[in-house]
This record gives C-alpha cells, structure tokens and sequence, in this order.
C-alpha cells in the first residue's frame, strides 16, 4: 500500500456496526471512497449464528456472510494499529499509512476471560467468532457432557444448540437464574422452566471456583465445591469493550469503559464517531449516558452513523431492541434497556408461554420484554420516548 494512499471514510471494524454503517452508505448513493478494516479472517457476517444455526450445522460458513457494496475496500485480516485524530492518519497492520477524511471506531469487544485454576485446560472455550464456534462443534462431536458458565445470552443460547445436538447440558451461574440479571425473576422462572422441560440443567447462585483434568477439562467446581462432569466447557461471562484504539489515539472513554460519545455518536475528536459494543453514548432517549452489546443496536448505531457522516445531526433517538432465540423452543424479544426498576406488570400469561413484562420506574416504562407479543413493544417504544407517566391498568 502507498505511503499516501487515502479515503474518504475510515471504518475500524467490520462487525455488525461497521459493516451496517458501509451499507448504509452505499445505499444513500455516497460518493466518496470508504475503507472497511476488519481483523477477523472472515468477511463481515451474521454474529449471532455462532451460537445457533452455524453451531448446529444448519448453515454454511458462506449462508453467514452479510452482502456488502461492491465498491467497497474491504481488508480483513486487517487492524488498524493507531489512529492520529488530529492529523487524520492511519497505520494499519499491513503496513503502510492510510490518510481519512472521517474515521468511525466499530471496533466491538472482547470476551471476558475468568482467571481461576485450570483455566488453561484444553476443552474450554469462549464463543466470538465463527472460528471459535468451528472449535466448540468440532469438540461437541466426541462430548457428552457439557458445562456452560453463566447465566446470559451465549449461555443460554449454546446450551440450547448443543442440547438439540444430543448433548447432556447443564449451566452454572452466581445468578439467580437463566437471563435474570436483566430481565428479573418472573422472566428468569419462565426461561429456566423453558431450558428445564427441554433437559438443560441449571445451578444458579453459584459461581465457578475453578476446572480439573489432566491436560483436559474433566470437571468444573463451584465456589461452594459443587462438582460436575464436563467433556467440554462453554464459558458465557460476558466481555470487555476494545477501547484500546482508542485509549492510544487519546480520545475520552466513559464511565462503563467504552469511547464516550455526544448524542450523535461522535466521540471528544471531531469527524471520528463510534458504534457498536464500544460505543458509550449521551441517550436521548433514556436521559442517560447508555452503552449496549447487542447485535440489533450495533447496526442501528452503524446505520445511524452513515447518515452523521453525511451531514445529519439529529441526535441518535434508536429504542435499543434486543431478541434471542433458545433454539426453536422460544423467542425473546426486549426494548429497553431498564437499568433498574420498581414494578414489573405482566401482561397474557407467563404460564401459557405468550406474555410482556412491562418494567416500570416510577411509573415510567423503562423496558419490555415479550414472548408471542410483539405488538405490545410499539406501545413500550412510544412510552420508552415520551418518558409520560403510566397506571399499570393503562398498559
């Protein structure tokens, strides 16, 4: 690459935030050059298949790939070493400077790794990427017994896959139970019940205490010396935004770890915004500085993104919305996200399996969640904007 080689629009990441922001681009016909830089060895693709259809082998490595514009200067392999904000440069891993016009940080983030004995063990994995997805079928295939750690979506969602695949699952989590940390204990009853009737097991508040086996994982114990059999672990402990770009370009982080950012997702260095899981942003919409990982709102930010690089400069007014599936036994989906809250109206059935949750703050909608009724998340949406106070009966 050419010492002076240049463009118009930098993007760092191509996840679902980067990869979001160059469609979008693409399709409001914009003219300039825009560079696509990515480390993974993949092109951009569906994340959230790693831990359902392409962990089940029901798609192909290719059935993942996102369609991305043909004009585009896609690098994978690709990292973006430092980032001058001031001088608009570049210096990428293959070499080279790259000059931008504009830059945008969708640089995601990294899993959590628990550091407890035996953490080194072979068998143990944490699920990112398709190649680490390739790793945990391919250690499937000869396990019977696996063990998950954590009580989140992953966790929820790989016990589900590998439990369709004929393996014998069982989660550990110092929660109170599966999904609760975010949704409370009437949703958790209602998923754990889900994963149960489909023979996952569960132990909720109980954390992990350390893994045993020679050379390879043969057992995990809890904090409280609680031992169970594992041919094959899948560690779900959530991760850690890449801010480490960032940090070295000097830009100001927020108060969760992630790139801080005004209300139109541009961070302290102007014509330089950020998106996705790193993106820690001045909410509107919830009167709060709010950061997200999930895969619908990196998109959304990415698109929104595309349209600040544009000129827009409405503030960035997205109702995060969420959803999950535990294999084809349920599909959860959620706006929100409520912090805290102190009432929870339960509107249909939770027994019947087709109800929301409206989780209220002084009598303020600050999330919903639904199973079988996405309607009622147009009402959520409307209240989550409006802020207006609200009688349970009136939901």
């Amino acid at each position: 690459m050419a010492e002076s080689a240049h463009t118009d629009v930098l993007i760092v990441g191509a996840g679902a935030a980067g990869s979001a922001c160059a469609e979008a681009l693409a399709e409001a016909g914009f003219g300039g050059s825009v560079v696509l830089a990515g480390r993974d060895v993949d092109p951009p693709y569906d994340r959230p298949m790693c831990s359902k259809d392409y962990l089940r082998g029901e798609v192909t490595r290719e059935q993942t790939y996102l369609d991305v514009p043909v004009d585009l200067d896609l690098r994978i392999r690709t990292s973006v070493m430092k980032l001058d904000p001031a001088a608009r440069t570049a210096k990428l891993s293959e070499g080279g400077a790259l000059t931008f016009g504009q830059a945008v940080l969708a640089t995601g983030a990294n899993v959590r790794r628990l550091r407890v004995d035996g953490a080194e063990l072979e068998g143990i994995h944490y699920l990112r990427t398709l190649g680490t997805a390739d790793a945990i079928r391919a250690d499937a295939e000869d396990a019977e017994r696996v063990v998950l750690v954590g009580g989140s979506y992953i966790a929820c969602e790989v016990a589900a896959s590998l439990t369709k695949q004929g393996k014998r699952c069982t989660m550990v989590m110092p929660e109170d139970g599966p999904l609760s940390l975010g949704f409370g204990p009437t949703a958790a009853a209602f998923f754990g019940g889900v994963l149960r009737d489909h023979g996952v097991e569960w132990v909720s508040g109980d954390g992990l205490g350390r893994f045993e086996g020679e050379g390879r994982v043969s057992r995990v114990v809890t904090e409280s010396g609680r031992a169970l059999d594992a041919d094959l672990v899948v560690m779900g402990t959530g991760v850690n935004p890449d801010v480490m770009l960032a940090r070295s370009a000097g830009l100001e982080l927020g108060e969760t770890g992630g790139v801080a950012c005004s209300a139109t997702l541009e961070t302290s260095a102007d014509g330089v915004w950020a998106a996705g899981d790193a993106c820690e942003y001045d909410s509107v919409v919830h009167r709060r500085r709010l950061r997200i990982e999930h895969w619908e709102v990196a998109r959304a930010q990415g698109a929104a993104v595309a349209g600040y690089l544009q000129g827009d400069r409405e503030p960035y007014a997205e109702v995060p919305y969420f959803w999950s599936d535990l294999a084809d036994w349920c599909t959860l989906e959620y706006v929100g996200p409520a912090s805290e809250w102190d009432a929870e109206v339960v509107r249909g059935s939770v027994a019947s399996g087709e109800f929301t949750i409206f989780y209220l703050t002084s009598r303020r909608v600050a999330g919903a969640l639904t199973v079988g009724r996405s309607d009622d998340l147009d009402r959520a949406r409307e209240l989550l904007r409006s802020g207006a106070p609200v009688e349970p009966d009136e939901l």
